[in-house]
């Protein structure tokens, strides 16, 4: 658990609080390694620190799920005259992008969003709920300055947008379109 938990802070920039982790992990396994190696005529001692070692790292993993520190970005693909889904997500508390692209089956629109990891797969819920045609690639994201997020958008401020669509029926990409000229690109505001 400790493991997982140093690897992704020292993979998010967290020196110190993964250094700290580092010395309590290296102590424990230290213990652990000298008790085992007095028994080593006795093969359960070995199975049992293996095992503890495995189900450490199985812990650390639903912790980090459940901690989810940092933020993800969030490209969607999706057919050039389908501006619901900007707008929905936009609706739901999200700082969306707009760009063109160009696909295999012609025009594209790329949609980005940052989002803290917390709300990750809830974003991704609410693309598969409004387009489940979309397609989307999600990644981390360790830098970020400016933008939608100058507004200290937060994890709270996207839940409230989600419960206040709740009552609302979601949108059907292929029935609801926005035309050209109602759809408002993040350059114009």
């Amino acid at each position: 658990m400790l493991n997982t938990m140093r690897l992704l802070l020292s993979m998010r920039g967290y020196r110190f609080p993964a250094s700290f982790l580092a010395v309590i992990e290296i102590t424990i396994y230290a213990i652990g390694l000298s008790m085992v190696m007095q028994y080593l005529d006795q093969p359960a001692y070995l199975l049992a620190y293996a095992l503890g070692f495995g189900v450490g790292i199985y812990c650390g993993m639903l912790l980090e799920d459940k901690i989810a520190l940092g933020y993800a970005v969030i490209q969607i693909f999706i057919a050039s005259d389908n501006h619901a889904l900007a707008e929905e997500l936009r609706n739901r508390g999200y700082g969306v992008t707009v760009q063109s692209g160009y696909g295999r089956d012609g025009d594209r629109l790329i949609l980005t969003i940052l989002t803290p990891r917390s709300t990750e797969r809830k974003l991704c819920r609410t693309i598969e709920e409004v387009d489940d045609r979309a397609f989307y690639i999600s990644y981390d994201a360790k830098y970020i300055h400016g933008g939608f997020w100058t507004k200290r958008v937060t994890k709270l401020r996207v839940q409230r947008a989600h419960e206040a669509l709740e009552d609302q029926e979601p949108l059907d990409p292929r029935t609801e379109r926005v035309s050209e000229d109602e759809f408002v690109n993040d350059e114009d505001k």
